[in-house]
């Protein structure tokens, strides 16, 4: 099984933009983000630690302006902690190893798909494309990726 840490060295290896998200829990510009309309069939990790996050089967189109995705690959790798910031009360998602603010959870996705919105900052997020999952160590969870 893969190891997923957070190191000096992949902090010092993010943009000033992926340290403000991930580090100072930051948001990007709605609109802005790099995998906001990818089509590609593949899983996101965490940009810090690598732990698998969302699989591009998950992703779906909600019009919020960030990436949005109806459940993670992987449920144990998400904390769900209370955020009541900026006056509003939200749930805030973090990645667990790599300890990354990745955006918050909303339960207003797909009920046909359980009801919630992980609405994700790309900035916090590295794509891995199927074909290259089993190079990459991330073989295991070819089985929940679908070719677009």
């Amino acid at each position: 099984m893969k190891s997923y840490e957070k190191s000096d060295a992949a902090i010092a290896a993010l943009t000033p933009e992926q340290f403000r998200v991930t580090q100072q829990s930051g948001t990007e510009r709605p609109g802005t983000g790099e995998y906001l309309h990818n089509p590609e069939p593949g899983i996101y990790v965490d940009i810090v630690s690598g732990e698998p996050l969302f699989a591009s089967s998950e992703m779906f189109e909600s019009g919020c302006g960030w990436p949005s995705f109806a459940r993670p690959i992987e449920p144990a790798h998400i904390n769900e902690l209370r955020d009541a910031s900026h006056g509003m009360l939200r749930t805030e998602v973090r990645s667990v190893h790599g300890d990354s603010h990745l955006g918050h959870v909303f339960p207003d996705g797909p009920r046909d798909r359980g009801g919630l919105r992980y609405c994700i900052n790309s900035a916090s997020l590295r794509f891995i494309h199927r074909h290259d999952m089993e190079a990459a160590g991330y073989g295991e969870y070819l089985d929940q990726v679908e070719d677009k």
